[in-house]
């Protein structure tokens, strides 16, 4: 149990530091480079790549509700109702609150309601999951630069029906105190039993996840557009620390939306090919650019149940 604990702790504080010197490290290149940084946007042609980043975010987003929807479906309940997305859609706000679980809590509430308490904890705790498991396989891309990249296929094996338990286990175990309510009571075979997973491999979810990820890589290659010369792009090697970064971000939740971490991570993977100050610019305005989707997109919804409320 003590060896348990410290390992559980040791996490944590791995994430924290992580963190920090991730945050640390974009700040020291935003300050060294802070002369040739400039976010003005000078052409219309400019304004209609900031326009196709926020398109491509929104859709990102409802790409990503569809997939939560399909997990629920995935995971044995045919669930007809069409509030499902636009819930996620509107509890994507909450990841913005200080706490990082409220998104969590609030989705669980809503589908424990609908199915039942089990299968509303395991789609909330495996959902993230789908998500990484999409972003590391296309990072798996990256094997024509390092035979090492195709590691990153290995996560997407464990979605198998027979091995998606082991999953749910280990990622309970990683969460945190506050999370420590939600217990899972299910054996190994308690879980085939009561959860009809609908078919042995998830490939609805994880296209629909893929789909989540490319919008969102889209939204970000617009924005680097703002300040990088096309014409001199190698794609499938950005796109590869994209996802590559994007997953770390999605690892270590200290922040909101992984800020800081995601940035890091880019800068520092990308290396010396690409200006550092047009870097720093594209990540800003993406940074931007995506958040304020999240939050544009939720805000309807959230006013429309607040006068239901009322």
């Amino acid at each position: 149990m003590k060896k348990k604990y410290f390992l559980k702790i040791n996490f944590k504080i791995f994430k924290n530091i992580f963190f920090f010197i991730s945050i640390f490290y974009f700040t020291y290149y935003l300050i060294f480079n802070r002369e040739d940084i400039s976010l003005e946007i000078k052409s219309n042609i400019h304004y209609t790549y900031i326009f196709l980043s926020f398109l491509f975010c929104i859709l990102s987003i409802y790409f990503n509700g569809l997939a939560w929807k399909s997990i629920i479906m995935w995971f044995g309940h045919s669930i007809k109702n069409k509030n499902v997305i636009s819930f996620y859609i509107l509890t994507n706000s909450l990841k913005y609150v200080p706490g990082g679980i409220w998104h969590f809590i609030e989705r669980f509430n809503f589908l424990k309601d609908r199915v039942n308490e089990k299968l509303a904890f395991y789609v909330n705790l495996t959902e993230p999951y789908f998500m990484l498991s999409a972003s590391l396989l296309l990072t798996s891309f990256g094997v024509i630069y390092n035979p090492l990249f195709l590691l990153f296929f290995l996560p997407t094996i464990f979605l198998h029906r027979k091995l998606i338990y082991l999953i749910i286990i280990k990622l309970q175990s990683f969460k945190d105190k506050s999370l420590r309510i939600f217990k899972i009571n299910y054996t190994k075979s308690e879980f085939d039993e009561k959860i009809k997973i609908k078919s042995s491999f998830p490939f609805k979810i994880l296209g629909i996840e893929i789909l989540f990820i490319l919008f969102k890589f889209f939204g970000f290659i617009y924005c680097f557009y703002l300040f990088n010369d096309s014409s001199n792009i190698d794609y499938l090697f950005i796109f590869t620390i994209f996802c590559l970064s994007w997953s770390m971000g999605l690892i270590i939740p200290a922040a909101p939306g992984g800020i800081g971490v995601f940035e890091g991570c880019f800068i520092f993977l990308i290396g010396n090919d690409y200006s550092q100050s047009s870097l720093i610019m594209s990540l800003i305005i993406f940074r931007f650019i995506s958040s304020s989707a999240d939050l544009l997109l939720s805000a309807p919804l959230f006013f429309k149940r607040i006068l239901k409320r009322n």
